[in-house]
Protein backbone atom coordinates (compact mmCIF):
# COMPACT_ATOMS: atom_id res chain seq x y z
CA UNK A 1 0.00 0.00 0.00
CA UNK A 2 2.80 2.46 0.88
CA UNK A 3 4.62 1.73 -2.38
CA UNK A 4 1.42 2.35 -4.32
CA UNK A 5 1.01 5.71 -2.58
CA UNK A 6 4.61 6.70 -3.28
CA UNK A 7 4.40 5.71 -6.96
CA UNK A 8 0.87 7.05 -7.49
CA UNK A 9 0.19 9.76 -4.88
CA UNK A 10 -3.01 10.92 -6.64
CA UNK A 11 -4.21 7.41 -7.50
CA UNK A 12 -3.72 5.02 -10.39
CA UNK A 13 -7.21 4.74 -11.80
CA UNK A 14 -6.93 7.69 -14.20
CA UNK A 15 -3.75 6.21 -15.67
CA UNK A 16 -5.52 2.92 -16.29
CA UNK A 17 -8.52 4.64 -17.86
CA UNK A 18 -6.26 6.81 -20.04
CA UNK A 19 -4.33 3.74 -21.18
CA UNK A 20 -7.55 1.96 -22.06
CA UNK A 21 -8.72 4.96 -24.11
CA UNK A 22 -5.38 5.33 -25.92
CA UNK A 23 -5.13 1.61 -26.65
CA UNK A 24 -8.73 1.44 -27.83
CA UNK A 25 -8.25 4.46 -30.08
CA UNK A 26 -5.08 3.05 -31.63
CA UNK A 27 -6.73 -0.35 -32.12
CA UNK A 28 -9.83 1.17 -33.71
CA UNK A 29 -7.71 3.29 -36.05
CA UNK A 30 -5.85 0.20 -37.19
CA UNK A 31 -8.86 -2.13 -37.42
CA UNK A 32 -11.10 0.38 -39.21
CA UNK A 33 -8.53 1.97 -41.54
CA UNK A 34 -5.35 -0.14 -41.46
CA UNK A 35 -3.42 2.96 -40.38
CA UNK A 36 -0.86 3.14 -37.58
CA UNK A 37 -1.25 6.12 -35.27
CA UNK A 38 2.28 6.99 -34.17
CA UNK A 39 2.81 10.64 -33.29
CA UNK A 40 6.34 11.10 -34.67
CA UNK A 41 5.03 10.55 -38.19
CA UNK A 42 2.24 13.05 -37.49
CA UNK A 43 4.94 15.57 -36.59
CA UNK A 44 7.03 14.82 -39.68
CA UNK A 45 4.09 14.79 -42.07
CA UNK A 46 2.95 18.16 -40.72
CA UNK A 47 6.37 19.65 -41.47
CA UNK A 48 5.87 18.55 -45.07
CA UNK A 49 3.52 21.52 -45.46
CA UNK A 50 6.34 23.96 -44.68
CA UNK A 51 9.69 22.34 -45.45
CA UNK A 52 10.43 21.50 -49.10
CA UNK A 53 13.48 19.32 -48.42
CA UNK A 54 13.26 15.86 -50.01
CA UNK A 55 12.98 14.01 -46.69
CA UNK A 56 9.78 15.85 -45.75
CA UNK A 57 8.33 15.55 -49.26
CA UNK A 58 8.36 11.76 -49.31
CA UNK A 59 5.11 10.28 -50.59
CA UNK A 60 4.40 8.55 -47.25
CA UNK A 61 4.39 11.91 -45.46
CA UNK A 62 2.64 14.04 -48.06
CA UNK A 63 -0.11 11.52 -48.82
CA UNK A 64 -0.97 10.91 -45.17
CA UNK A 65 -0.69 14.36 -43.64
CA UNK A 66 -4.41 15.18 -43.85
CA UNK A 67 -5.68 12.29 -41.73
CA UNK A 68 -2.68 12.57 -39.42
CA UNK A 69 -3.57 16.19 -38.60
CA UNK A 70 -7.14 15.12 -37.82
CA UNK A 71 -5.74 12.31 -35.64
CA UNK A 72 -3.51 14.76 -33.72
CA UNK A 73 -6.41 17.20 -33.32
CA UNK A 74 -8.54 14.39 -31.90
CA UNK A 75 -5.84 13.58 -29.34
CA UNK A 76 -5.61 17.22 -28.30
CA UNK A 77 -9.39 17.61 -28.08
CA UNK A 78 -9.61 14.41 -26.05
CA UNK A 79 -7.02 15.75 -23.61
CA UNK A 80 -8.89 19.05 -23.41
CA UNK A 81 -12.18 17.26 -22.73
CA UNK A 82 -10.54 15.20 -19.99
CA UNK A 83 -8.95 18.30 -18.44
CA UNK A 84 -12.19 20.28 -18.48
CA UNK A 85 -14.50 17.42 -17.56
CA UNK A 86 -12.54 15.38 -15.07
CA UNK A 87 -9.56 17.42 -13.89
CA UNK A 88 -11.59 20.52 -13.07
CA UNK A 89 -9.94 22.73 -15.69
CA UNK A 90 -7.50 24.12 -13.16
CA UNK A 91 -4.30 25.58 -14.64
CA UNK A 92 -1.30 23.30 -14.44
CA UNK A 93 2.21 24.49 -13.70
CA UNK A 94 5.67 23.02 -13.50
CA UNK A 95 8.84 24.07 -11.77
CA UNK A 96 10.93 22.77 -14.67
CA UNK A 97 12.75 25.64 -16.38
CA UNK A 98 11.72 26.33 -20.00
CA UNK A 99 15.21 25.57 -21.34
CA UNK A 100 15.01 22.07 -19.85
CA UNK A 101 11.57 21.50 -21.37
CA UNK A 102 12.83 22.62 -24.79
CA UNK A 103 16.00 20.53 -24.53
CA UNK A 104 13.99 17.50 -23.45
CA UNK A 105 11.52 18.00 -26.28
CA UNK A 106 14.33 18.27 -28.81
CA UNK A 107 16.01 15.11 -27.51
CA UNK A 108 12.73 13.18 -27.55
CA UNK A 109 12.01 14.32 -31.11
CA UNK A 110 15.50 13.45 -32.26
CA UNK A 111 15.28 10.05 -30.57
CA UNK A 112 11.92 9.36 -32.19
CA UNK A 113 13.39 10.03 -35.63
CA UNK A 114 16.51 8.02 -34.81
CA UNK A 115 14.38 5.11 -33.56
CA UNK A 116 12.13 5.29 -36.64
CA UNK A 117 9.12 6.00 -34.45
CA UNK A 118 7.98 7.18 -31.06
CA UNK A 119 6.73 5.47 -27.95
CA UNK A 120 3.14 5.63 -29.14
CA UNK A 121 3.97 4.14 -32.52
CA UNK A 122 6.25 1.40 -31.21
CA UNK A 123 4.81 0.89 -27.74
CA UNK A 124 1.12 0.89 -28.53
CA UNK A 125 0.76 0.13 -32.23
CA UNK A 126 3.94 -1.87 -32.84
CA UNK A 127 3.68 -4.10 -29.79
CA UNK A 128 -0.05 -4.51 -30.40
CA UNK A 129 0.70 -5.92 -33.85
CA UNK A 130 3.55 -8.11 -32.48
CA UNK A 131 6.38 -6.37 -34.37
CA UNK A 132 9.85 -7.47 -33.18
CA UNK A 133 11.52 -4.13 -34.10
CA UNK A 134 8.95 -2.37 -31.92
CA UNK A 135 9.73 -4.67 -28.99
CA UNK A 136 13.44 -3.83 -29.35
CA UNK A 137 12.63 -0.12 -29.59
CA UNK A 138 10.41 -0.19 -26.49
CA UNK A 139 13.04 -2.07 -24.49
CA UNK A 140 15.60 0.54 -25.56
CA UNK A 141 13.22 3.41 -24.67
CA UNK A 142 12.49 1.94 -21.24
CA UNK A 143 16.12 1.11 -20.41
CA UNK A 144 17.17 4.61 -21.39
CA UNK A 145 14.35 6.15 -19.37
CA UNK A 146 15.17 4.11 -16.25
CA UNK A 147 18.87 4.92 -16.54
CA UNK A 148 18.23 8.63 -17.12
CA UNK A 149 15.73 8.89 -14.27
CA UNK A 150 18.11 7.21 -11.85
CA UNK A 151 21.09 9.28 -12.92
CA UNK A 152 19.10 12.51 -12.66
CA UNK A 153 17.72 11.53 -9.23
CA UNK A 154 21.26 10.98 -7.96
CA UNK A 155 22.61 14.08 -9.67
CA UNK A 156 19.86 16.36 -8.40
CA UNK A 157 19.77 14.91 -4.86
Amino acid sequence: MNMSLSLFPVGWEHYLLGGIFVGTGAALLFVLTGRIGGMSTVFTSTWSYLVRRPFFQQERFVDSRGWRLVYALGLMLGALAWWLGFAGGAPEATAVPPWQLLTGGFLVGYGARLGNGCTSGHGICGLGSLQLPSLLAVLTFMATAFLTANLMARWLA
